[in-house]
């Protein structure tokens, strides 16, 4: 299992889409209660986020490769898509080799953007 690291703020209704996606996807799925997620607020901890590459939050990451990231008028059910991908990848349901991990990762943003 891996852990998940997000990045967030606090007066972002999008991070807040995320919180509440990780709340209803734990409650769905016990086993997402086994994710570690380190939850890094971007305010905080400048030092941290010089090390992503990412330009909107949330963002998550697992072993630095960016899993998901939010972005402008990006619907409650799109964020909760793309951290159950997270939440999956974390668990490695869903494996690297997988014909169609990348647009398996990818597929909530490419889908808000059509």
């Amino acid at each position: 299992m891996k852990k998940i690291t997000m990045f967030h703020l606090y007066d972002c209704k999008y991070c807040d889409y995320a919180r509440q996606a990780i709340k209803e996807l734990t409650e769905e799925n016990p086993e997402y209660k086994n994710v570690e997620i380190d939850m890094i607020e971007e305010n905080e901890h400048p030092e941290i986020i010089e090390n992503y590459d990412y330009m909107a939050v949330p963002s998550l990451f697992i072993d630095h490769n960016k899993i998901f990231e939010a972005a402008l008028f990006m619907p409650y059910e799109t964020i909760k898509d793309g951290v159950k991908i997270a939440f999956d990848k974390a668990l490695e349901k869903i494996e690297p080799e997988d014909e169609d991990f990348e647009e398996d990762i990818h597929e909530p943003c490419l889908r808000f953007q059509k």
